[in-house]
């Protein structure tokens, strides 16, 4: 045994003695090195969780909603090839048209036992009131909160908001552990995040990861008006309406979605800002419903170098006016079309997807001052707020129309127009003034924006057209090389389109 160990002794001492050897001196370290040995060091170590769970695991619940069967005929839900982007948590028992036990074609189908929806909650207050989704209460008959030390309450159903996924619920308790909220407008990309709840009904799982970006837009599920927390953490189904809380166990938002193409986890998943989620239960508490200021416009982003060039922006940021609504508050305040909002109440604006969130969450009547940018000039417009309806969120999914083909082009862009009537006008929703039908698109530059036949066009920069006459007169004048924006109607929703036509020989190319 001691004739073994000698080599490896004698090797270590050799390796020793040539280190010290080649090693260079402090004094002739490369400029790298020095850096790497004086950079600071910016995380240190992982943390440790399961003090925060002991503190805050009982106040996580287990809720179970039970839905009674109804009529449902297959291919109405979701299909069983498509992606499901933003797919709910809670599974199929509860969710119409998905295949597999619970659903129906299983024993959950029509005339079937009563189907149960799995999710999880947590406790906010000590008498009882509980936070959940929306999707994991909506439609049930009976819902049920199980407490992690065993015990079972009905809860009753104070209030459920859709658009935000937030329901409230009340179990008949008192002295219940509940939870503290944080503030989730602090909340950053690269912090750590914790989410407990019960996926596929295994009670207070526990589950880390980091927040990987904020203020996420969700144009999939009608949640415009949720700025939602994206984070790795693993979430499942039956995590739906489970707490996200920071390493101080402080709630920073509602686990409500995942991106997933499987069904399942794949490394992306959202939470409701616990923020939002608080001012929706003040609400619900005290109204029984949720109520949100309303602009009256549709707005769209700006692209690229090309829209913000022929906006006369100095860059991209901001939302574009693509309609203002008859009789709304925009209109009233003398907001019109083109305009780009930049700012509302000093708030910056991004991205278009940032004016539902910010005016969503202020309520109707309030006033506030709506910064836009407008033919070279910046201006501040004082707006008294509407109230958001359900018509006017459906008014953005209205069916499109096609048109008939006509004859050839004669304006620069080879756009082919038709003349639109009373009728036609009155089924797409516009003004008696406004409107030509793309019936064909000839020029390469225009079908490569996008334009196609069925759309129609209400305005050539902020000029409105009604006649194929005067589409093809403001387009007389555009050159090759030359920006315009085409205000267009699509399946219910306006948009501007940037157009730029080119030169014959690169389109040729």
């Amino acid at each position: 045994m001691v004739r073994s160990l000698r080599p490896l002794i004698l090797v270590s001492i050799t390796a020793l003695a040539t280190a010290a050897v080649v090693l260079p001196s402090a004094t002739a370290q490369s400029p790298a090195a020095v850096a790497q040995s004086t950079a600071p060091q910016l995380v240190s170590g992982l943390p440790d969780f399961t003090h925060l769970v002991e503190q805050v695991g009982p106040a996580v619940v287990n809720i179970e909603a039970g839905v009674a069967p109804k009529q449902i005929a297959r291919g109405q839900g979701p299909g069983e090839d498509e992606m499901e982007i933003f797919r709910r948590f809670f599974g199929p028992d509860a969710m119409p048209g998905m295949p597999g036990p619970g659903g129906p074609s299983g024993p959950g189908g029509p005339g079937g036992p009563r189907g149960v929806s799995m999710g999880s909650g947590f406790i906010i207050s000590a008498d009882g009131y509980v936070l959940t989704n929306h999707h994991v209460v909506d439609g049930a008959d009976e819902v049920k909160v199980k407490l992690s030390d065993r015990r079972e309450f009905t809860a009753k159903v104070i209030g459920s908001d859709q658009q935000s996924d937030v329901a409230l619920l009340k179990i008949n308790a008192t002295g219940l552990p509940a939870l503290r909220t944080g503030d989730s407008k602090v909340v950053k990309p690269g912090q750590w995040v914790v989410a407990i709840g019960s996926p596929f009904g295994l009670d207070r799982s526990v589950t880390a990861g980091i927040v990987s970006a904020v203020g996420r837009a969700n144009p999939y599920a009608g949640q415009q008006y949720v700025p939602f927390i994206q984070t790795d953490v693993a979430i499942n189904r039956g995590n739906s309406g489970g707490p996200l809380l920071n390493t101080r166990g402080e709630v920073v938002g509602i686990n409500s979605q995942i991106f997933s193409n499987s069904g399942g986890y794949m490394g992306v998943s959202f939470a409701i800002p616990i923020d939002l989620a608080m001012n929706v239960t003040q609400q619900l508490r005290t109204s029984g419903k949720v109520s949100r200021g309303m602009l009256g416009v549709q707005v769209q982003p700006v692209i690229g170098t090309d829209e913000a060039s022929a906006l006369g922006l100095p860059d991209a940021r901001g939302a574009l006016i693509a309609r203002v609504e008859s009789g709304s508050a925009a209109e009233k305040a003398g907001i019109e079309r083109m305009d780009v909002i930049r700012a509302i109440n000093g708030t910056t604006i991004n991205q278009s997807s940032d004016v539902p969130v910010v005016i969503g969450a202020m309520a109707p009547g309030a006033r506030a001052t709506i910064t836009v940018f407008r033919e070279g000039k910046t201006i501040d417009i004082p707006v008294v707020l509407g109230q958001l309806t359900d018509d006017a969120i459906a008014r953005a999914n209205a069916p499109g129309t096609e048109r008939p083909s006509a004859a050839s082009a004669s304006n620069a862009l080879g756009i082919v127009g038709e003349n639109l009537d009373a009728d036609d006008r009155r089924q797409l929703g516009l003004q008696a003034n406004e409107g030509v039908a793309i019936a064909r698109v000839e020029g390469l530059a225009a079908r490569r924006a996008g334009l196609q036949p069925g759309d129609v066009i209400l305005s050539v920069g902020r000029k409105t057209v009604a006649s194929t006459n005067a589409l093809n007169a403001e387009l007389g004048s555009v050159k090759a090389g030359q920006t315009v924006m085409l205000l267009v109607r699509r399946g219910g929703a306006s948009q501007f389109i940037a157009v730029t036509p080119r030169l014959d020989s690169e389109d040729e190319g």
